[in-house]
């Protein structure tokens, strides 16, 4: 930072539909992957705070959960944690998929914002796969939606124009403290990185229902022998037949999630790891209330 920069630090939100690209466009901005990313929708479901570090200022980034229309208890919390985030940020972050242009969807999220005072950004995601005369098309478009602080063409996936991102946000900030040292790219704690990353791979090697009636919960990260991480963690499903589908024929399934998990655990963590994974069913979990308290649904994981 030269000597006569002002230092600048502000919150932000990433708001928007399920599977828009908000997590994606998080790892970039903090240049580190931090939360799950599957094609699937509804990847994301706690809010993930991740810290970006420019030259001149600092951002701190709510990804959240997909706006939807919910119906399961899970779902209306995964919506309330969005919009619990609206008063509580500097700037919001509205993402929108360009290869889709504004769907219906897109327009319920946006009517959330209606009464929202702080500046709303545009940010049209995958240009990469966007003809030019689309994007101008989307851009007259938001026009007529509302009032956009600003409307920014970018691609998460390939990383272009995320820089150009973070500075123009840091222009609508004021004056700030450095809210986290620069070696610190989030608050959320190991437990809750190491049950996103299993939930991840769990999300990624089955089908169907599987992935949305999965929760991990890791209760024990200890040091084992010398240099060996060894970490239980537990994935609770609603159904014995999901478990069996989880397990898989002679426990195939269950030792390739761990696999997987396991390898990106030992490179987050710098070390070898012992991963212990179990598999439990909670009948209906998420629909009780008690049950998602349990698994950590109904506050932040930090």
């Amino acid at each position: 930072m030269k000597k006569n920069d002002v230092f600048k630090s502000g919150y932000v939100s990433l708001i928007g539909k399920p599977n828009v690209g908000k997590s994606t466009l998080l790892n970039q901005l903090v240049a580190e992957k931090l939360a799950a990313i599957t094609s699937k929708p509804q990847t994301t479901r706690s809010k993930i705070t991740g810290v970006a570090h420019l030259d001149n200022g600092q951002i701190i980034i709510l990804d959240t959960p997909g706006i939807h229309k919910a119906h399961s208890k899970l779902n209306k919390l995964m919506v309330q944690t969005a919009l619990k985030t609206f008063s509580d940020v500097d700037l919001i972050l509205f993402l929108i998929d360009g290869t889709e242009g504004f769907s219906e969807e897109d327009d319920y999220a946006l009517s959330l914002l209606e009464h929202i005072s702080v500046p709303v950004f545009l940010i049209v995601n995958k240009i990469d796969r966007l003809p030019k005369p689309q994007l101008l098309e989307i851009m007259g478009n938001a026009l007529h939606k509302r009032i956009f602080a600003e409307i920014i063409p970018i691609s998460a996936l390939k990383n272009d124009g995320v820089d150009g991102l973070g500075e123009t946000v840091l222009k609508y900030f004021s004056e700030g403290p450095q809210y986290f040292p620069e070696d610190m790219i989030t608050d959320c704690p190991d437990e809750f990185w190491v049950s996103e990353i299993i939930r991840e791979k769990i999300m990624k090697l089955t089908q169907l229902e599987i992935p949305y009636s999965a929760a991990v919960l890791t209760e024990n990260l200890r040091e084992g022998k010398p240099g060996v991480l060894v970490i239980d963690s537990t994935i609770y499903v609603e159904k014995r037949s999901q478990k069996m589908i989880v397990v898989g024929e002679k426990g195939q399934m269950i030792k390739q999630i761990g696999q997987l998990a396991r390898k990106e655990i030992e490179k987050r963590f710098g070390c070898k790891v012992f991963l212990q994974l179990f598999v439990k069913v909670k009948n209906g979990w998420s629909q009780s209330s008690v049950d998602l308290r349990e698994l950590g649904y109904t506050h932040d994981p930090h």
